[in-house]
């Protein structure tokens, strides 16, 4: 059980790890809230939906709804709009403007963000399924629930540290520039992201 709990962990750890748009969400959230309570429902959110998404995918329920030709397209279709939408907001946001308080996300805005980036999200799907459906199928009994549960765990870890992280970033370089920045590499990634999605259709 040990082996499948690092096995876990180290899977986990590998696919959430590269700069997606729901980490530069997180980040970004992180970076501009005064308080880190208040950053709560973007990692709640964002750790609960990969819980959801790394159980479908343990049990295999992901596989069979992957495997259905409409709903893969309106997913696709959604997270694509989504994407744009999120990037034209987060560009137009202007630190020069607006105190960082105003231009932070509310708790409700963040929520339906932080779930459209991570369950409307094709590849972070694919991914789930694909290496931790994959991998949870070499496992059974006590052994693939600890291989399930270290993944679960090291998602919600990464989330409450990435925040953090992006806290006392926002704390260091809270100037009207760093923001700027911040908000333009978000939008970007996000747009890229929506364009590679696009040409995949």
């Amino acid at each position: 059980m040990l082996a499948a709990g690092i096995h876990g962990f180290i899977l986990a750890f590998g696919l959430i790890l590269p700069l997606g748009v729901q980490n530069v969400f997180v980040f970004n959230q992180g970076s501009i809230h005064k308080k880190y309570r208040n950053v709560l429902p973007v990692i709640l959110t964002a750790s609960i939906s990969d819980t959801l998404l790394i159980t479908l995918a343990v049990l295999g329920i992901s596989v069979i709804v992957l495997q259905i030709a409409w709903l893969n397209t309106l997913l696709l279709s959604a997270g694509i709009l989504f994407l744009i939408y999120m990037g034209y907001l987060t560009w137009r946001s202007k630190p020069s403007e607006v105190t960082a308080e105003q231009e932070a996300f509310s708790p409700k805005k963040q929520i339906t963000f932080a779930a459209s980036v991570s369950l409307l999200n094709p590849h972070a799907i694919m991914d789930t399924v694909g290496v931790i459906g994959t991998s949870s199928l070499t496992y059974s009994g006590p052994a693939k629930f600890t291989f399930a549960l270290a993944c679960i765990l090291t998602s919600w870890i990464w989330f409450f540290a990435l925040a953090f992280v992006g806290r006392q970033v926002g704390r260091l370089g809270k100037s009207k520039g760093f923001l700027g920045i911040i908000n333009k590499i978000s939008a970007m990634i996000m747009w890229g992201t929506a364009i590679y999605l696009l040409l995949n259709f």
